[in-house]
């Protein structure tokens, strides 16, 4: 069976999306939890991380979609999309079982409960863990520039 490659535009649009939505989001950084919860700050802010967090998991999914998984492996939430790239070395397995699984969770609370998302705790991942996101970015770029690395090639 031959192997289905790795959608360059795909990916590639993907990066863009998480890049460009780590930058407007780090406009953020610079502001009072006071200043952050005052007008659209906040809404604004919840915007560019859900699409951030939509981006790298749409990503992490096409990634695995690729590879030779026997049946029952394939995972099934984002927080097993979150290890199942640890697992194959699309990241480490430290960044899999920690950041990256907190970062499916908070999906998950931003799609299905966003009503009770706050701005205290929308203010901290700002100013605390912003820089998963980019660690994410760095290991997905690896991925489109040298593929062969995780045995798949790009189209």
């Amino acid at each position: 069976m031959r192997s289905v490659p790795l959608n360059r535009k795909v990916l590639l649009n993907r990066l863009s999306e998480i890049e460009r939505d780590y930058l407007e989001l780090g406009k953020f950084r610079h502001l009072t939890l006071k200043e952050f919860s005052k007008g659209v700050h906040f809404a604004v802010a919840e915007h560019y991380l859900r699409r951030a967090l939509e981006a790298t998991f749409d990503a992490g999914n096409h990634i695995l979609s690729r590879l030779p998984l026997a049946p029952g492996q394939r995972p099934e939430t984002y927080k097993t999309i979150a290890l199942a790239l640890g697992r194959y070395k699309i990241v480490s397995e430290a960044f899999a079982q920690g950041p990256l699984q907190e970062m499916a969770g908070y999906r998950n609370r931003l799609i299905h409960f966003y009503d009770e998302i706050t701005p205290e705790e929308l203010h901290e991942i700002i100013q605390f863990h912003l820089e998963d996101l980019d660690t994410f970015a760095k290991a997905l770029r690896k991925i489109v520039l040298h593929p062969t690395r995780i045995g798949l090639r790009i189209q």
